[in-house]
């Protein structure tokens, strides 16, 4: 299996130059491998070799779990603590559609935002729960898909459920206008759209674009 793709080729929302070394490390999932991460977008490693001691290290945690693999994704709204600087940062998405990261506070870090973009009945009344970031939960709270979900990462349990509804707060995570903030106007639910309200504008997305985030 190949581990790296062509600079030019890596995805859009990647802040890293396009020219220069020919290949970047293949991503294995939606976000960003934490080498690009700590190599490419904080500047905190020179060389995978870097980043290859900082995991063996045990340096290195994306909520509550060491990373043990530098093609490990970020994912959107992850948190990743690294424990000599005691400092944790969130990825996020800026309002140029490319991925950023934050410093966050440690209370923050115990907290993310997933979507959830499907549902399955189980035993129990129970039902299996998944989300944008590739996690899966089972649960017996009132939720729809396309709602979002707080997760508590030291409890490893869904805290609250945010719905998608008017006035909810939200970011487009696809499409041209990915990275815009702003607050749900109405819900346009025949075409599975929604009308949000940003600082400069207001446009109609798709909900299979947007995230609900509070």
């Amino acid at each position: 299996m190949k581990t790296h793709q062509k600079r030019n080729s890596a995805p859009k929302t990647w802040p890293i130059p396009r020219k220069g070394t020919t290949f970047v490390i293949k991503k294995n999932g939606n976000g960003v491998p934490i080498l690009v991460v700590l190599r490419d977008m904080m500047k905190l490693a020179q060389t995978r070799k870097e980043v290859k001691l900082a995991i063996h290290e045990k340096n290195l945690v994306i909520g509550t779990k060491l990373v043990n693999d530098e093609k490990k994704s970020l994912e959107l709204f992850d948190t990743l603590t690294i424990i000599p600087e005691k400092k944790s940062y969130r990825l996020v998405l800026n309002e140029k559609g490319k991925y950023a990261i934050d410093e966050i506070t440690d209370k923050e870090a115990k907290f993310k935002v997933s979507k959830i973009i499907g549902k399955k009945s189980m035993k129990g009344k129970k039902t299996q729960l998944n989300l944008y970031d590739g996690r899966n939960y089972l649960s017996t709270v009132d939720c729809k898909v396309n709602d979002s979900v707080l997760i508590d990462l030291e409890k490893n349990e869904i805290s609250k459920v945010l719905p998608l509804k008017e006035k909810a707060n939200a970011l487009i995570i696809g499409g041209k206008h990915a990275g815009s903030k702003g607050v749900i106007t109405s819900m346009l639910e025949d075409k599975q759209m929604v009308e949000l309200a940003t600082k400069d504008q207001s446009f109609k997305v798709l909900i299979k674009q947007l995230m609900v985030t509070e």
